[in-house]
């Protein structure tokens, strides 16, 4: 069984997130500038078993989807064309990077860490995977 890898995917920064490969727990991974996401997948997917990728789904609280998916759009059509056979699966990602700040200030990180944004994308992945595997559960 190979992992799940969230992507809380943004217009500079990308934040990445991995399920141990028995899919048990989500790991906060990395963030990668996202001019380079590509690349690191390419690399990340040739020395790890990762059988499906979750990517963060931008949404309104009317469940409309957010301006972001202009940006998220032309990347899922770049992923798919290079890696055709890997399932994609969208999630909300409402939320998340309030809930990335909550469990920093919870698990009392220092005010200056809290600031550096790649932390808190690479949270929100994790939350998003977090989500993602719970209704897995469910279902």
């Amino acid at each position: 069984m190979g992992r799940i890898l969230a992507i809380d995917f943004g217009r500079r920064r990308t934040g990445l997130a991995v399920t141990d490969p028995l899919r048990i727990t989500a790991n906060p991974l990395l963030t990668v500038e996202t001019r380079e996401l590509m690349n690191w997948l390419r690399d990340y997917f040739s020395r790890e078993a990762v059988d499906q990728v979750v990517v963060g789904h931008p949404t309104q609280m009317n469940g409309e989807e957010s301006e972001s998916m202009n940006y998220i759009r032309p990347f899922l059509g770049q992923f798919r064309k290079q890696f055709p056979d890997m399932p994609v699966t969208m999630y909300d990602e409402r939320f998340t990077s309030v809930l990335a700040h909550k469990a920093m200030i919870d698990g009392g990180m220092r005010r200056k860490d809290r600031q550096d944004k790649a932390v808190v994308d690479k949270i929100a992945a994790c939350i998003i995977l977090e989500g993602y595997l719970e209704k897995l559960k469910i279902e």
